[in-house]
């Protein structure tokens, strides 16, 4: 592939299961008692954490998956499934963080790594589809061109969180939930694609065509 074609083919694989836009109403919600300066250097954090966690899994995925004994089927029929669950609770319009979750993170005066970052933005579903890309890499420049595709990812998110409230204000709750359905239907898609790949090459390797 060229620079191009590798970046953009990250971008748009992480981009709905990220999810920067359905991001900014938990961010409002956890930064509503901070300024706008404190609350434009969490946005500012939590893309950077987003880059480096996805990044450290890019670089080291196949490494990880050769340590575990994992095969790259069984990482896409299990992110798959991860995929799909994620999805299905966007769809059904259910919160993206658990109520202890929000409730320790309120209390929190740094929200920039976790809960944002992890598991909000950059969860299994995104670690599972870097760690994937790395298994398909042969040449370092391959996984220059990916991690380009992941900065261009947390330069989205920070847009999108400072950008954010406006947003908010006007498509309103109505709005914004309809939208996290629209992405929860393509990130189902996308999950679906991933167990339907590695359950065919499972099959393929157990059952090998003579």
């Amino acid at each position: 592939m060229s620079l191009i074609s590798n970046t953009l083919a990250t971008f748009v694989a992480l981009f709905p299961i990220a999810n920067p836009i359905g991001a900014v109403p938990v961010f409002y919600s956890l930064t509503a008692k901070e300024t706008s300066s404190q609350r434009h250097q969490q946005a500012i954090q939590t893309a950077t954490n987003v880059v480096l966690v996805l990044a450290v899994f890019l670089v080291a995925g196949r490494w990880i998956l050769e340590f575990f004994g994992i095969s790259l089927q069984v990482l896409r029929l299990a992110g798959g499934l991860l995929v799909a669950h994620t999805a299905w609770e966007m769809v059904t319009v259910r919160q993206r963080l658990t109520p202890s979750e929000n409730d320790e993170a309120m209390d929190k005066e740094d929200i920039s790594f976790t809960p944002m970052a992890v598991p909000l933005i950059s969860g299994p579903g995104a670690i599972g589809v870097v760690t994937s890309l790395s298994v398909s890499f042969n040449h370092w420049v391959e996984y220059l061109e990916s991690l380009a595709g992941i900065v261009l990812i947390g330069i989205s998110l920070y847009l999108c969180l400072v950008l954010g409230e406006p947003l908010i204000n006007r498509l309103g709750k109505n709005g914004v939930g309809a939208l996290n359905r629209v992405f929860g239907f393509f990130i189902l898609a996308i999950g679906v694609r991933f167990i339907a790949d590695g359950s065919i090459s499972l099959l393929k390797s157990a059952f090998p065509v003579k």
